[in-house]
């Protein structure tokens, strides 16, 4: 056998070369390989992922397996974590209660890995089957190549982008042979998920809606703001919401009208200029995911930034997520820049949904944290809107913000298990 050539080292000593410098950027991973850093947040749930049948076959309890379920004939499937209750024999059980299936789906930059603090509690309520997934081209799922249609007009952009998510989501659950579920989808996921109970209402049983992005309609005089360099101003999350009208409350609603949009009167230059640039990144489908991904040897060290802001987290915790959100991010992108096809800068939708949901057929829950960026008057409208006679609630989770899932992971349990058991007692 020949000897392995020796590296050539650089001219310059220790100065290391452009190349070797490219070598301590993250290589693209296949989504099919080490599931370690998955399992690793999974376990703080509480969950005991079987890797084999024969475990499957010989447990008691709830059974959690992570699948790879294909969609179409060109190799793409949606990485889903299934928790299933153990079948019954029918022996022993002739007429059984029939079984329910609860589906969550992530919001952007995340995964399934990020609802690690429900699964447990979830996953306990009898005759409930619960399921993860990350939605196609995101996480874990295959990544095929998404092709925006920002260049056909904005119309065709949006119905482009919702429908790669919306389809795919209809294959999967085909191909589970779930027939109705329960349908409960966070920010950018409940986005997609109030799209799918839309145009698939007989699929789903109930809808719920955490803190979804895309519902208002952006502010009069948004488009100015953008020109002149302005962020879009968003109101704040309150403890209290508008039924309970407290002295607290008025008081922090008239602090908030009566103050300035900034202390000059505007933004400077220089603010102007990034604020402009980070317009046209978005305009042109650009990602944080992106951002991860071209800071090579540096990116863990910004996934490290973003969830050190997870105090509510143990370290351990917060060790596990960070190490599962940065070998997510730095998979190679697909569906991620579908982001800027859909939402506008500042998170508004080209086409909000509030014009489209009062068509909803389904019982639909809204869910925002108390201190959420995404305001909850948005669900209240939609809620007034609705045509057909459904129910409809709306909570509001304390010592939460967006993240609510994550951040007051009991009260949130609490109000999902509730609306679960409100269907099958």
């Amino acid at each position: 056998m020949a000897s392995k050539p020796e590296a050539v080292q650089p001219v310059w000593g220790a100065v290391p070369s452009a190349f070797s410098l490219f070598r301590l950027w993250p290589r693209a991973a296949s989504t099919k390989d080490d599931h370690q850093r998955e399992l690793g947040l999974l376990a703080e749930s509480g969950l005991n992922v079987v890797t084999s049948p024969e475990l499957q076959q010989n447990s008691t309890g709830p059974v959690a397996e992570l699948l790879d379920v294909d969609i179409d004939d060109a190799g793409n499937y949606i990485h889903t974590l299934a928790i299933r209750q153990p079948a019954k024999p029918a022996a022993e059980s002739p007429e059984s209660p029939p079984r329910h299936s609860l589906v969550l789906t992530h919001g952007y930059f995340t995964g399934i890995g990020f609802y690690f603090r429900n699964y447990h509690e979830l996953s306990q309520v009898p005759n409930w089957d619960v399921y993860s997934i990350d939605w196609l081209g995101m996480g874990r799922s295959s990544r095929p190549a998404y092709h925006s249609r920002r260049g056909d007009g904005e119309d065709a952009r949006v119905a482009h982008a919702e429908s790669f998510f919306v389809e795919s989501l209809e294959e999967w659950r085909q191909r589970l042979g779930i027939e109705r579920m329960t349908l409960c989808g966070h920010s950018f996921g409940g986005y997609m998920s109030a799209l799918y109970a839309l145009k698939y209402p007989d699929r789903v049983e109930k809808l719920v809606l955490v803190s979804p992005i895309g519902i208002p309609e952006a502010p009069p005089d948004f488009d100015e703001k953008l020109r002149q360099g302005y962020g879009p101003a968003r109101r704040r999350g309150r403890a209290s919401p508008p039924s309970e009208r407290t002295p607290e409350y008025e008081a922090a609603e008239a602090a908030e009208a009566a103050e300035p949009a900034s202390k000059s009167g505007g933004p400077s230059r220089t603010q102007i200029m990034w604020f402009r640039l980070a317009m046209n990144l978005w305009e042109r489908n650009f990602t944080p995911q992106w951002v991860v991904r071209s800071a090579g040897p540096f990116s863990r060290r910004l996934i490290d930034m973003y969830v050190g802001r997870f105090t509510w987290l143990s370290e351990l915790q917060r060790s596990a997520l960070a190490a599962y959100a940065h070998q997510i991010s730095v998979l190679p992108g697909s569906s991620e820049s579908a982001l800027g096809d859909i939402l506008r800068p500042g998170a508004f939708a080209r086409r909000p949904l509030v014009n489209r949901l009062h068509a909803l057929a389904v019982p639909t829950v809204f869910m925002y944290g108390a201190n959420d960026w995404v305001d909850f008057t948005g669900g209240e409208q939609v809620i007034r809107r609705i045509t057909a006679n459904v129910d409809t609630r709306l909570f509001r989770i304390p010592r939460a913000g967006h993240n609510l899932h994550l951040e007051n992971a009991a009260d949130f349990n609490r109000v999902l298990v509730g609306e679960m058991r409100a269907i099958s007692d």
